[in-house]
């Protein structure tokens, strides 16, 4: 049989696709059940209320083309997923395409968009284009993007795709690069930090994360672009990624990024909103990848937003 879509309320038998094969239970949970939190999931592996053909599994677990999943009700409160795209957010994802082939598909993703839905989102880039190219038998994101980041985000249209593209960016072999407005002027013109970093919530369930020993790797190079009045347009190449790695690491060298309403500097903020910032100044700019089929390299570049220029030209006349 088929996969169906998800039925929160009643036991379901899902027979695994090839197209499906080879990813991880968790992780083809978390794909299915749109919304519900990591920690339901988990749960369910370890209560044994998943079940690959009868047995219980770990969530490490690889599905197999012909296993036969049971998923359990995992949703507390029935949740519709969603099937209309407004008209304007169709045209501004068309229009936002930078590249697409048979594939993947690299998207200039708006400041404001959430790449996938949540409790509070209904509907991110990943369901918005499911809607819109219904076409397509296999979509899913490679990576992520912050809600606020605009700028370059890879989505895979087919399995291998995924998994190759995934490969390069856990080897390190994509070349990732972000243009940033920071605090004041940082005193070399190129600035490596390596500082862990840990991801924790508080008890307002805002995610926060900091610098700390006990935290996992995280290298971050800030290269000095133009320096402005009050700020520097910066480079940032990541060598890893880490959740708001930028934003956190750009704190700690103290010239916190523009328009950081979590890790960065209030008064700062306040004075770039009168040069006309209404957002976090960061942009994934430029991707330099590997093609997933043909292995020929590949230079993707998202244009800064239209608005973050402006500001840029507001402070080269302050």
């Amino acid at each position: 049989m088929a996969a169906s879509k998800p039925q929160s309320q009643k036991v379901q038998f899902i027979e695994i696709s090839p197209s499906q094969a080879g990813q991880r239970i968790d992780n083809f949970l978390l794909t299915l059940e749109k919304g519900v939190p990591k920690s339901r999931i988990y749960r369910a592996i370890r209560k044994g209320e998943v079940r690959v053909n009868k047995g219980r599994i770990k969530q490490t677990y690889k599905i197999q083309a012909g296993d036969i999943v049971r998923v359990p009700p995992l949703r507390v409160t029935e949740r519709e997923a969603p099937t209309h795209v407004s008209e304007s957010l169709r045209q501004q994802l068309l229009q936002d395409i930078i590249f697409e082939d048979d594939s993947m598909l690299v998207l200039n993703k708006p400041s404001g968009l959430a790449v996938h839905a949540g409790s509070q989102i209904q509907v991110g880039v990943i369901e918005a284009f499911r809607i819109i190219k219904p076409e397509l038998a296999f979509l899913e994101l490679v990576h992520r993007l912050d809600r606020d980041t605009s700028g370059c985000l890879l989505l895979a249209k087919s399995r291998d795709s995924l998994l190759n593209l995934q490969q390069q960016m856990l080897s390190d072999q994509i070349d990732k690069r972000y243009l940033t407005l920071l605090r004041g002027i940082l005193p070399n013109n190129e600035e490596l930090v390596e500082q862990p970093l840990l991801k924790n919530t508080v008890s307002s369930g805002e995610r926060m994360v900091k610098v700390t020993p006990d935290g996992k790797r995280a290298k971050t190079l800030f290269i000095r672009q133009q320096d402005l009045s009050l700020a520097q347009l910066t480079e940032v190449k990541l060598y890893t990624g880490r959740t708001h790695q930028i934003r956190v690491h750009a704190a700690w060298t103290q010239h916190p990024v523009a328009g950081d309403d979590k890790y960065g500097d209030r008064e700062f903020n306040k004075t770039l909103k009168s040069f006309g910032l209404k957002r976090l100044f960061l942009h994934a700019w430029r991707l330099g990848i590997r093609h997933p089929v043909s292995g020929d390299p590949m230079q993707l570049e998202a244009p800064l937003p239209t608005a973050l220029q402006q500001v840029i030209t507001k402070l080269e006349l302050a």
